[in-house]
């Protein structure tokens, strides 16, 4: 290696995902990885990362769902460590396009307008009084 500055940094892309807080345990991310979860797309050819040992660099582009969400992730640096969330965000530019809405909550069925259903206790004695009881 002499030195030579031309010489790319690669990393494996389990590590990487773990790294840079996709995943709270390296396993989880290796597990996705081997299920075929995740495509590379590097100098514009796109490859599905079936081995969790395949190597990522810089300017590398991750593909992969999580839950709902498909997330697009441009590599930015190899990652030295597993550190804080601020320092693993500097690893990667998120290109996802942005979550969908929410559902709202559907209506309980049993929720009452507030001052609806049975009387405080302070309530019952004023309709107690009212009713001269």
């Amino acid at each position: 290696m002499n030195g030579d500055a031309s010489v790319i940094a690669m990393q494996r892309i389990d590590r990487w995902l773990w790294c840079a807080r996709f995943f709270k345990t390296r396993t989880l991310a290796a597990k996705f990885v081997g299920d075929g979860g995740v495509r590379v797309t590097r100098n514009g050819a796109t490859v599905r990362a079936d081995k969790p040992s395949f190597l990522i660099r810089e300017d590398d582009t991750l593909v992969f769902s999580r839950g709902e969400r498909l997330r697009i992730i441009k590599v930015l640096a190899p990652a030295a460590r597993r550190g804080p969330a601020s320092e693993a965000q500097t690893l990667y530019t998120d290109e996802s396009p942005p979550p969908p809405p929410r559902a709202q909550k559907p209506t309980d069925p049993f929720a009452r307008e507030k001052g609806a259903g049975r009387p405080t206790k302070k309530e019952r004695r004023a309709i107690e009084a009212l009713k001269g009881a």
